[in-house]
């Protein structure tokens, strides 16, 4: 008789019941808690109002949804030659292709976000070889300001990108691609009119998981941002450790869960 502790349902119960310990709870505590100093409906739509039209909060949104969709669409480009190689060759080649990806998968956040100030510092690597060629004159501004942020960012979001793609290409059938060289196709015109439609259900679900973790992204932003590169993570931030405004902050950690999900559901009825 199979034992009751490898039976899926015990596992799936345990893996909600940490979800609402971990995340539901205090999540609906913090709400709760907050919106129940509004003196009413018409107060709290009030601090809805208030909040969502502000200068600084529509910035922020504007700002955070931009960048992740520089984010998206940076890792796509540079993320689909990546799966494409890794889904069509094997060996030693593949073995190392897929652990230069594992390896900063796994490697913490913070370490990867001061790796790339390291290099992209006024004194840093690049600046130092690009000086040392006699390439510029004065050391480039590749640090504390957009183009900093979306390389950081990049960064850290391609593993997620290449292995959704990865996952998707290896299910297409490769006797598709041969049926049509062996009709005389040419590799451009089966790439774009076979292989790629194939790979668009990898393309949306990748694309998808890297907008919704760009959008609540903050240390990297924090670390390696300007002063007009500031996100809605950092933005709640400042709301509950510098000015103590509760309301605020539960306010727009709402609307970043409430996008979240949206998107998350987006994410769920394509894959």
């Amino acid at each position: 008789m199979r034992s009751r502790s490898r039976d899926p349902g015990v596992l799936l119960v345990t893996a909600f019941a940490l979800l609402a310990v971990l995340f539901v709870l205090p999540l609906a505590w913090l709400f709760v808690g907050v919106f129940a100093e509004a003196d009413g409906i018409a107060d709290l739509a009030d601090w809805f109002a208030t909040v969502l039209t502000s200068r600084a909060v529509v910035t922020a949104l504007i700002t955070t949804n931009w960048i992740s969709l520089l984010v998206t669409a940076i890792t796509l480009l540079v993320g689909y030659p990546i799966a494409y190689y890794l889904a069509t060759h094997t060996g030693w080649r593949f073995a190392l292709v897929l652990f230069c990806i594992i390896v900063p998968y796994f490697t913490s956040v913070i370490v990867r976000t001061y790796s790339w100030m390291v290099l992209l510092g006024r004194n840093g690597i690049i600046n130092q070889a690009l000086q040392s060629a006699g390439l510029i004159d004065a050391p480039l501004a590749l640090l504390y300001n957009k183009a900093g942020v979306l390389v950081g960012m990049t960064y850290v979001l391609m593993p997620y990108m290449i292995l959704t793609l990865y996952a998707a290409m290896r299910g297409i059938d490769p006797s598709l691609t041969r049926a049509a060289y062996g009709l005389g196709a040419g590799s451009i015109y089966t790439f774009w009119r076979i292989y790629f439609p194939l790979s668009l259900h990898g393309v949306v679900s990748g694309s998808l998981i890297v907008f919704i973790l760009a959008i609540g992204f903050f240390i990297t932003p924090a670390l390696m941002g300007g002063p007009g590169d500031v996100m809605i993570a950092m933005l709640i931030e400042r709301a509950v450790e510098i000015t103590l405004d509760w309301m605020s902050a539960a306010i727009m950690a709402l609307v970043l869960l409430a996008v979240t999900l949206v998107l998350y559901a987006f994410y769920y009825r394509f894959t």
